[in-house]
């Protein structure tokens, strides 16, 4: 009788896809040296423990002051200030700026005691008197706050992200020296085959043999792929050689290669070990190149076999065994250098330089949407919001919506997230987006948020507070959050009432923030009570217009002791260990653009709200289901 196995029903290559998805291949994660990140996969979600930058800091060379002595200061007639000491980059303080004086101050110094406000160099005169000022500032100008880039408690990566040197520029901005990845999937290569010789041995061409081409070039696609390859030694055609390494790379590799002794031929026995030895799962695939393929489990590990012949068995290991590895490691697929795509909205230029200008990708109906991602050249996290850039000419006065445009992307892996959302920074928020794949989150705030999808940029927004502009939008749902002061112990604030009336320090929230608008919100209230203007009372408030980004900075400013309280959330205030005065609670909602409605990424994050909410607000205080 024959020992010769005949191809009867041969899978179809969806089949074989199929066969490999239920193997195995996850390895252990791990945590490595920043230094040896990059290329990893992020296992764990990462968010900023501290501000960046983590003071208050000059964003141009010239003066720090206190913004109301600059009050009417004009070209014509200029406040004379005294000039009480310089202020340099790296070094702390030793000035301390009062009411009548400035501080000279380098880009990047600290920002001295009692100065609020830096007037660049160009605006000024020195003179016998002082420093002649010729331009009046509000609080804030050419300052960069504490957090201004990244702010503590912001989600600075989920998990499942890919580390390139961009994210590593962040993480080291953050101080992140170990960072948590998944781990790479280890693959063993055993080739089998009397004929094959390794590289670098004696050939005798007489004989019928060749060099070994799979084991390294199979190799070289494993790592390629994201694992790690390791080469056994060359197994023959001998049955019990060919057991032997086979099950020694099943003990020691999470997926196991053969190349070669395949196919149904009487010698090429390969199959009879996976079958002795673990479980045939698949034996020929109804492709060409490459129908003598296996996949199957071989004691604790997954193991395909590849066709012998190196364009068969490389383009089998591209098509199916490649993808899988890329997953295990949590790696995405790749993609050319450079996308094609229409602009999303309208971007004005008009400096007359070549512009190399970040975006973003999204994608939309089957298009690829390109959107204009600059926050400064100062702004780390421009890095890893943008996708790519896209080269404008000097002459170019603007690139209007709809245009044709070529991104070069950042790296060949780089794909548009499945989901691109804006809006408020939340701590729910951050918890539904670690259950999405590839999600990519700008917070900009609510109103910013609103006025985005109004655009139809994002496929979501997540807003909070009252607005008087309606959005067009589906609402996917949301939750309530109570909100308030987070406050210094024993500082005495128990109200809005005593920062108006009172002698404190007060940090508040952007413009763009929900939370901002539901303090204003409530201050319009008390001053409807006392009958007056809702500006003579923010006058009164020290430091209303000092703002700072992300829900946690407010707090870290009142922990460290430079406020008396600060806007937030009471899930801050007990995460932080902080006082809490509540002034109510408010809505979260999220919002889907209406033509993105049956999107993936879209339909992704309305499951996550149905079936991960509950969890994400049961851990927060002060939030529930709305």
């Amino acid at each position: 009788m024959s020992d010769r196995r005949q191809f009867r029903d041969l899978a179809s290559p969806d089949e074989a896809r199929e066969a490999i998805r239920s193997l195995d291949l996850t390895p252990v994660a791990e945590t490595v040296p920043l230094a040896e990140a990059r290329g990893r996969v992020l296992a764990d979600r990462a968010d900023a423990t501290l501000d960046v930058p983590g003071f208050d800091r000059a964003s141009v060379d010239g003066y720090a002051v206190r913004a109301r002595d600059t009050f009417g200061a004009d070209e014509a007639d200029p406040v004379v200030l005294d000039h009480v000491g310089t202020v340099h980059a790296g070094a702390e303080p030793d000035v301390t700026v009062r009411e009548g004086t400035c501080a000279e101050i380098s880009t990047g110094a600290v920002l001295p005691d009692g100065a609020d406000a830096v007037v660049m160099v160009e605006r000024t005169d020195e003179i016998d008197a002082g420093v002649a000022i010729r331009t009046s500032v509000a609080p804030g100008d050419r300052v960069m706050f504490a957090g201004a880039d990244v702010a503590a408690g912001s989600r600075a990566f989920g998990p499942g992200t890919l580390i390139t040197p961009r994210e590593i520029g962040l993480l080291s901005a953050l101080g992140v020296d170990e960072v948590p990845v998944r781990g790479t999937p280890t693959v063993g290569i055993v080739s089998t085959g009397d004929e094959l010789v390794r590289p670098g041995d004696d050939l005798n061409s007489e004989a019928g043999q060749i060099y070994d081409v799979n084991s390294y070039t199979i190799a070289a696609g494993v790592e390629e792929a994201g694992g790690e390859a390791v080469l056994y030694p060359h197994a023959g055609d001998d049955y019990d050689e060919m057991e032997r390494l086979l099950v020694e790379a099943a003990d020691e590799c999470d997926l196991v290669l053969s190349s070669g002794s395949t196919s149904a031929s009487a010698v090429d026995v390969i199959y009879r070990v996976i079958e002795s030895e673990g479980e045939l799962l698949l034996h020929g695939v109804s492709v060409k190149p490459g129908k003598p393929m296996l996949v199957g489990r071989l004691e604790d590990s997954a193991y395909v076999g590849l066709p012998g012949y190196p364009v068969s068995a490389l383009t089998i290991f591209r098509t199916f065994v490649a993808p899988a590895i890329r997953s295990a490691a949590g790696l995405p697929d790749p993609r050319t250098a450079t996308v094609e795509g229409r602009m999303a909205v309208q971007e004005r230029y008009g400096e007359g330089r070549t512009r190399l200008m970040p975006v973003g990708l999204v994608e939309a109906d089957g298009d690829t949407l390109v959107y204009p991602v600059d926050k400064g050249s100062g702004a780390t996290t421009s890095l890893v919001e943008a996708d790519g850039v896209v080269e404008v000419d000097a002459d170019t006065a603007y690139l209007a919506e709809g245009e044709d445009v070529t991104v070069r992307l950042f790296s060949p892996d780089v794909r548009p997230p499945t989901l691109l959302g804006v809006g408020e920074d939340d701590p729910a928020l951050s918890r539904l987006l670690d259950r999405l794949e590839r999600p990519r989150y700008l917070d900009v705030g609510s109103r910013q948020g609103r006025r985005r999808l109004r655009d139809g940029v994002p496929d979501a927004a997540v807003v909070s507070g009252p607005s008087d502009r309606d959005v067009d939008a589906v609402d996917l749902g949301g939750w309530t959050r109570e909100w308030g002061m987070v406050v210094a112990p024993d500082a005495g604030v128990s109200g809005v009432v005593d920062l108006i009336d009172g002698d404190y320090r007060f940090v508040n929230r952007s413009g763009d923030s929900g939370l901002r608008a539901s303090f204003d919100a409530e201050l319009d209230r008390v001053a409807a009570d006392r009958g007056v203007d809702r500006r003579d009372l923010t006058d009164a408030i020290d430091g209303y217009d000092l703002t700072v980004k992300g829900f946690e900075s407010p707090a870290r400013k009142v922990l460290s002791g430079a406020a008396d309280a600060g806007l937030g959330l009471r899930a801050t205030a007990a995460a932080l260990d902080c006082d809490f005065v509540s002034l109510g609670v408010e809505s979260v909602r999220v919002l889907a653009n209406p033509e993105r409605r049956d999107k993936p990424g879209v339909s992704a994050l309305e499951q996550a709200l149905d079936s991960g909410l509950n969890d994400a607000v049961a851990s927060l205080p002060g939030f529930d289901l709305d």
